[in-house]
């Protein structure tokens, strides 16, 4: 991805320019700072949860299109953050609300991005641009408030490197080991930070759980020491094929059968981990309205999602000797989950901890201790 450069804050009249790999071309309004951002395109479908949506790291490196027509109508609130600022590398929406109607918000969201100094584009068509993403799949695009030049753009979007292949984790992940909770709860939980969310953090505090966060490259060997109850492979962004590092981990880990629950690149390293290979999907999953069926029980979920990659079904189907395939997605039959056998360990690809979301799969939280 291009590292943004900022200016200063736009005027409501500033223009921009949003241009796709394709050569296809939107022009707009100016939103947040003022400068030039690049990534992969992808777009959300939820309604709600857009600041939530804004700094889930599992979307560094992305330029985030919101399907909902009208973004920022209640700015902005400190409490809703995953993480300490936006991950996003861009910001697109159809109508920007720049004077919103919540007393009790911190600031708008107009501000927020100019404070995180996060370039953005509105008044643009953002049903033609996902009818391009879902019928010619995620590509990488170029946002700018700063430069008017069509084929200097091309040339610094040329260089945009390809989401597949990237390892992003080591961009994301915390710095050093740190604790959340009550040290004197039930359970200890070693959390592996390849992006993680700070609900994620909350559901296990709500579950008696004292949380250690470790830095994604940490090894095994020096996670055990501390003696957890269990392991959490967390969400994050990034290609998981290219995180040999965390796949060697997690076979030791697995080699000693203790407690394991991964979600999202969590999920997806844990099959890698057992010779089970990921692929990139044609434009992925994200929203918080995803139907999955959990094979178990028969029943069904609405789900919060956001991914870009996933488990080979065919080749899952070649291990089943190892794993038993225990959620499906409805739409279009992707493995959403699975447990491995004779281990205690299981693994979802969406996000029960739903923020923002449906609650219906918080069960898993519980699902987790049980094995504790």
């Amino acid at each position: 991805m291009q590292k943004p450069s900022y200016m200063s804050q736009n005027s409501e009249s500033a223009s921009a320019i949003l241009l796709l790999a394709d050569g296809t071309v939107f022009r707009g309004l100016s939103i947040g700072a003022e400068g030039t951002t690049t990534g992969e395109l992808c777009f959300n479908t939820g309604m709600t949860g857009y600041q939530e949506i804004f700094t889930d790291p599992s979307y560094f490196g992305q330029l985030m299109v919101m399907t909902n027509a009208h973004i920022g109508n209640y700015a902005a609130l400190d409490e809703d953050t995953e993480s300490d600022s936006p991950q996003i590398q861009g910001l697109i929406v159809n109508e920007f609300c720049r004077v919103p109607s919540r007393p009790m918000s911190d600031q708008s969201l107009e501000d927020y991005l100019v404070g995180h100094k996060l370039v953005g584009i509105s008044n643009i068509d953002t049903r033609q641009l996902v009818r391009i993403l879902r019928t010619k799949g995620a590509m990488n695009g170029i946002i700018s408030s700063e430069i008017k030049d069509i084929s200097t753009l091309q040339k610094m979007l040329a260089d945009t490197p390809e989401m597949a292949g990237l390892e992003l984790a080591s961009k994301v992940t915390t710095e050093e080991p740190y604790y959340y909770g009550n040290d004197a709860a039930t359970y200890r939980i070693a959390a592996i930070d390849y992006g993680i969310k700070r609900s994620i953090l909350k559901r296990f505090v709500e579950r008696d759980c004292y949380v250690r966060i470790y830095p994604a490259s940490t090894p095994y060997s020096e996670i055990k020491e501390w003696q957890p109850d269990g392991y959490f492979l967390s969400n994050g962004p990034g290609d998981p094929s290219a995180m040999e590092y965390a796949v060697k981990e997690i076979e030791e880990m697995l080699s000693d059968n203790v407690p394991i629950f991964g979600i999202c690149l969590g999920h997806q390293l844990l099959g890698l981990a057992l010779g089970i290979p990921t692929f990139k999907m044609h434009h992925g999953h994200r929203g918080i309205n995803h139907p999955v069926k959990n094979l178990k029980t028969g029943k069904g979920e609405i789900t919060s999602q956001n991914h870009g990659f996933g488990i080979q079904a065919d080749d899952i189907d070649k291990h089943l000797d190892k794993v038993e395939v225990t959620h499906i997605n409805l739409n279009d039959q992707t493995i959403e989950g699975f447990q491995v056998k004779e281990k205690k360990a299981f693994s979802i690809q969406y996000h029960p901890e739903a923020s923002p979301g449906p609650h219906d799969s918080r069960y898993l939280f519980d699902e987790f201790i049980d094995l504790l």
